[in-house]
């Protein structure tokens, strides 16, 4: 960890336990730099970190101060504990039964799992996709039939680079988006019956994966803010023969955790002393609201053993469909698997995504979009600190777009989700989130839908709704 991230994280510490209450003045810099033996810089960087966090905010020639609308919102939800036993996965009906609502224009989506259209430069992408198939080889089509264009491949190629990640050209596989990437990635690594560990909770797309290649799961306790538990994970290894890890290290999906870079590192040693594949689902990255991009497990895997995912469909080009993998030594085996089921990704989307990438312009919209997320993410821990029941407790992530919200346990979130679609309003309910539906009173919400006017109204009535299974 960095010392301005040790600094900023002793700060947010003593914010959380009200040691420092909404209103207190920090440390100048000077006096920070002083005391901490620090340099100037190093404290800049922590409080802008935490400027970033939302936990403070900067006064013109006053100096920084505690923000009194964010650390006055909920506090954090604990770390679940997993059931020790591997699960048979039956969770498919159950999301098609409760996510079919967010496709529906009358509905505010904070159950959906993207963020508002609205926030991308689609007409951009239209405008490069015209002239990219113009000059297109037709030759081309054929070679780069199943590994996905050479173009495209290589400007990915060149982001892995700026960010120091060894990821060879040849390793890379195009698909059709993320979704593809990991399932390729897993049907690559295990067969029926293998035990898959997954993160507690997880995203109900990697339990619907493993529900159908007939998977067990097994969880790993995963802290709110921190991400996996290396000392969970490490008893896994040792009482299951897991055959794989499909782990979120950066902005997990639903918690919004982030795991520090020496915990990365540790756990891409210990899962390589063990021999035992990483599935990376990475598809956040690019939307963290601190100084950096924050590196994927990849950058620390020297045995090829992790299989980095992403793709352009939450950052980007909804709907685009484009995704990918550096699938390290498992990459030919993706390849062909990719080849007997799917062949091939669509080529014009490919070349668009080129031909804006190639073009720059890129970065600052990613700067545009994080700064957005941002805002939206402080306007609805504003909503739930305002509208939800008291004892409620939330995530405060430093990217992505979702909240993962801890009611009091008299809530229902299944019964919640019911009344609140009454009200043309969707919500992703907890159950969706485990293999044996244990997050009851626990909401996903996407606030990546705060463009949406209805926002601000639809968190009341959660709050109201929520209020009244409680009594209050």
């Amino acid at each position: 960890m960095k010392r301005y991230e040790q600094y900023a994280d002793e700060i947010g510490e003593l914010i959380r336990t009200q040691a420092l209450r909404p209103g207190d003045r920090l440390p100048s810099v000077r006096q920070a730099s002083t005391s901490r033996g620090i340099s100037p810089s190093t404290v800049f960087e922590a409080y802008y970190l935490l400027e970033a966090r939302g936990l403070i905010q900067a006064r013109p020639r006053s100096g920084y101060y505690v923000n009194a609308l964010r650390a006055a919102s909920a506090n954090e939800p604990a770390t679940a504990q997993p059931a020790p036993q591997s699960t048979h996965v039956e969770i498919s009906e159950l999301v098609f039964q409760v996510l079919g609502s967010t496709r529906q224009a009358d509905v505010v989506p904070l159950g959906s799992a993207f963020p508002s259209p609205a926030l991308f430069p689609l007409e951009k992408l239209a405008r490069a996709l015209t002239p990219a198939m113009r000059g297109l080889d037709p030759q081309r089509i054929v070679e780069e039939l199943t590994e996905g264009s050479e173009r495209l491949r290589r400007q990915i190629g060149l982001r892995y680079v700026v960010e120091g990640i060894a990821a060879d050209a040849g390793e890379i596989v195009i698909t059709n988006g993320a979704m593809e990437a990991l399932n390729l990635c897993l049907q690559a690594v295990t067969r029926p019956g293998d035990v898959v560990a997954v993160e507690s909770p997880t995203f109900y797309a990697a339990l619907q994966a493993l529900e159908r290649l007939q998977l067990k799961a097994v969880e790993v306790a995963t802290h709110p803010r921190h991400g996996i538990e290396l000392d969970s994970l490490a008893q896994v290894l040792e009482r299951h023969p897991v055959r794989a890890c499909w782990f979120m290290p950066n902005f997990q999906n639903p918690l919004g955790s982030l795991m520090p870079e020496e915990n990365k590192r540790a756990l891409v040693d210990l899962l390589a002393r063990h021999e035992v594949p990483l599935i990376e689902d990475d598809v956040y990255a690019e939307l963290y609201f601190g100084l950096r991009r924050p590196p994927p497990c990849k950058a620390f895997d020297r045995q090829g053993l992790v299989m980095h995912c992403s793709s352009f469909s939450k950052c980007l080009a909804p709907g685009y469909r484009v995704g990918w993998t550096a699938a390290g030594r498992f990459a030919q085996r993706v390849q062909r698997l990719k080849l007997m089921t799917t062949l091939a990704t669509a080529v014009p989307p490919q070349e668009a995504l080129a031909d804006y990438l190639q073009q720059g312009g890129y970065d600052r919209h990613l700067r545009q979009l994080r700064q957005a997320l941002a805002d939206s993410q402080a306007r609805a821990l504003r909503g739930i600190a305002k509208h939800f029941p008291k004892g409620t407790r939330v995530t405060r992530p430093e990217g992505g777009y979702f909240l993962w919200v801890e009611l009091p346990a008299q809530v229902d979130a299944l019964q919640l989700h019911r009344l609140a679609l009454s009200q043309n309003i969707s919500l992703a309910p907890g159950h969706l989130f485990s293999a044996d539906r244990r997050f009851a009173h626990c909401l996903r919400l996407n606030y990546g839908q705060a463009g949406d006017e209805r926002f601000d109204d639809a968190l009341r009535t959660i709050g109201q709704l929520a209020s009244a299974q409680t009594g209050a």
